[in-house]
């Protein structure tokens, strides 16, 4: 089974252009690794003011984060439910922006504690060899869709 960007379509919340991770690289019970060129994109959704930032990295996390979460669930729950990120910690950002980046970029998260209602995982975000983003992110999921409208 392929887990490029269609296959992570279909199991992350996310929908049309905000999917911006491309394939699932590995994963295990504890981590995961997804590679994404999205970045470079002129019409990325989350440029402002004609740039990319680096904060913008942290929803590249985000997502790997989302693509642990349905890769650990199994085949049996095509999409699950969504993850908001309750807080972040400890986010260094190591460069000033990602579209002026020239590699692939590549995010890696490791669950540290879970409970099926949260998560705590630590993120880096890589472009080719160099670090520019990491941290550790709180998530909340919302189990039986009660915040939807």
């Amino acid at each position: 089974m392929s887990l490029d960007r269609n296959w992570i379509a279909q199991h992350i919340p996310h929908r049309g252009r905000m999917v911006l991770l491309d394939e699932v690289l590995e994963w295990d019970a504890s981590r995961a690794r997804c590679r994404s060129a999205s970045h470079r994109a002129p019409d990325h959704p989350l440029r402002a003011h004609g740039r990319l930032g680096i904060a913008a990295g942290i929803e590249y996390a985000a997502q790997t984060m989302a693509v642990h979460g349905a890769l650990c669930a199994g085949s049996g729950t095509p999409r699950p439910e969504a993850g908001f990120l309750a807080s972040l910690r400890n986010v260094r950002f190591r460069a000033p922006r990602l579209d002026d980046l020239p590699g692939d970029l590549e995010s890696r998260v490791t669950l540290v504690a879970g409970d099926g209602a949260t998560a705590v995982y630590e993120f880096e975000l890589r472009s080719e060899a160099r670090v520019v983003l990491s941290g550790r992110a709180s998530v909340v999921f919302d189990v039986g869709n009660r915040w939807q409208p």
